[in-house]
């Protein structure tokens, strides 16, 4: 697709539920589903263990309104899919092209989704507190449906089922107390001292990384979105499963 990448408006401010844009070009992928793409957004798309936001798209000076359903990033072309409310416009979608468009997410699944993406992360950091850090986090599904981290190495399992009580007792201490939850994008460096020293190894030195720092803990690159404090996380419960050095947990409704 010969687009500029899309900017990422959440990236600035993820605590932003509204933006405005300009309508670039309709995309129709090949299972027919169609798609906005725009020359920014405000919706996160589907990625880091994290689901998509969804909303509406309204165009300016008209009453055309997309339905938002699900929202994919390619080759740093952000892809909003959905399909038009009422009659359907796609035939005459092409006079559209450079019009301004107005963006809202929906409020409640963008916050369970920060929720679940932070307690994650949230887990990450009691893994430490708790005497495992040498264990590294790998696949990360922060879904309702069934939010996890797996994390690398070994431990015994005994051991490991001992500690989910201490990861979840610490987990929620946190939480009570709180902790403003903040993102920047850094110069390689700056991101690195904020980070306890290093980057992984897949942030390529020279970038300027974007970084999520949860209360007093050192930060960790991120692209997702948050909650503004610990607090709004409200608790969380914990559970392992036999043979897998993996961690499912829950939050508060």
């Amino acid at each position: 697709m010969d687009f500029p990448p899309t900017k990422l408006d959440y990236h600035v401010d993820m605590f932003n539920l509204q933006s405005h844009s300009r309508f670039l070009s309709l995309f129709k992928a090949q299972d027919g589903r169609i798609a906005l793409i725009l020359e920014s957004t405000v919706f996160h798309p589907q990625g880091g263990g994290q689901p998509s936001d969804t909303g509406l798209i309204v165009f300016s000076g008209s009453d055309l309104k997309f339905s938002v359903q699900d929202v994919r990033s390619k080759d740093g072309i952000v892809l909003h899919y959905g399909v038009f409310e009422g009659s359907n416009p796609e035939s005459g979608i092409d006079s559209e092209k450079g019009k301004e468009v107005y963006l809202t997410v929906d409020e409640s699944r963008r916050k369970l989704n920060s929720r679940l993406h932070s307690a994650g992360h949230l887990l990450d950091m009691c893994m430490q507190k708790v005497g495992l850090g040498h264990l590294e986090p790998g696949k990360g599904y922060h879904f309702p449906d069934g939010p996890f981290v797996e994390y690398k190495g070994s431990v015994p399992q005994e051991e490991f089922q001992v500690k989910q009580k201490e990861l979840e007792a610490e987990a929620n201490e946190l939480i009570s107390k709180g902790g403003k939850v903040y993102a920047a994008i850094l110069p390689y460096e700056e991101a690195s001292v904020l980070c306890g020293g290093s980057l992984p190894d897949y942030i390529s030195k020279g970038s300027t990384p974007r970084i999520i720092k949860l209360g007093d803990s050192p930060g960790c690159p991120c692209g997702g979105t948050h909650v503004s404090n610990l607090s709004d996380i409200i608790s969380m419960k914990m559970r392992t499963k036999k043979g897998m050095t993996k961690v499912f947990y829950t939050i508060a409704s």
